[in-house]
C-alpha cells in the first residue's frame, strides 16, 4: 500500500511528515489566495473574517482528538489481546509440568512451534495486510490431540 512506508515511520518521524505536510499545505493555499486578492479581488477577500480560523481550528482539533483516540483504543485492544493470549500459554506450560517426561516436553515443543509460527508467518503476514489466518493454529490443533479443525 501507498500509506505503508508512512505508518512504518518512527512516532518522530511520522509526526514530522504529517506537519510538515500540513505546513506545506498551508503554505501553498497562502500563495494562492495572496496571487488571488491582487487587484480589483482584494474587497473580496478583505470581506471573510478571521474569527472563521477559530471554528475551523477547533473542528481540525476535534478530528485529530477522535483519530488519536481510535488509534490509542486498537492498540489498547490489540496489546490485551496478545497479553491474554502470552497469558494462556504460560498456563498451559506451567500445566503442562504436572506431565512430566514425554507429554511436557511435546507441549513445550508444540508451544514453542506455535510461538515462532505466529511471529515469524503470521505476523508479518498481518502486518502486510494479507494475512489468511485458520481458525485453530496447526501446533494448538496438534496440542489439542487433533480434535479441533
Amino acid at each position: 500500500m501507498m500509506s505503508d512506508w508512512l505508518h512504518n515511520l518512527p512516532l518522530a518521524w511520522m509526526a514530522l511528515a504529517v506537519f510538515g505536510f500540513t505546513y506545506l499545505t498551508a503554505a501553498l493555499i497562502h500563495i494562492f489566495v495572496m496571487v488571488l486578492a491582487k487587484g480589483e479581488r482584494a474587497h473580496a477577500f478583505k470581506a471573510v473574517s478571521p474569527g472563521v480560523l477559530s471554528p475551523l481550528g477547533i473542528l481540525f482539533a476535534l478530528f485529530v482528538a477522535f483519530t488519536a483516540s481510535q488509534v490509542w483504543n486498537d492498540t489498547e485492544r490489540a496489546n490485551t489481546a496478545v497479553a491474554h493470549e502470552a497469558s494462556a500459554l504460560c498456563t498451559v506450560l506451567f500445566l503442562a509440568v504436572s506431565f512430566p517426561g514425554e507429554p511436557q516436553a511435546q507441549m513445550s515443543a508444540l508451544i514453542r512451534r506455535y510461538v515462532e509460527e505466529a511471529a515469524n508467518r503470521e505476523w508479518p503476514l498481518m502486518a502486510r495486510e494479507n494475512a489468511a489466518l485458520p481458525i485453530t493454529p496447526k501446533p494448538l490443533a496438534e496440542a489439542l490431540g487433533g480434535r479441533l479443525p
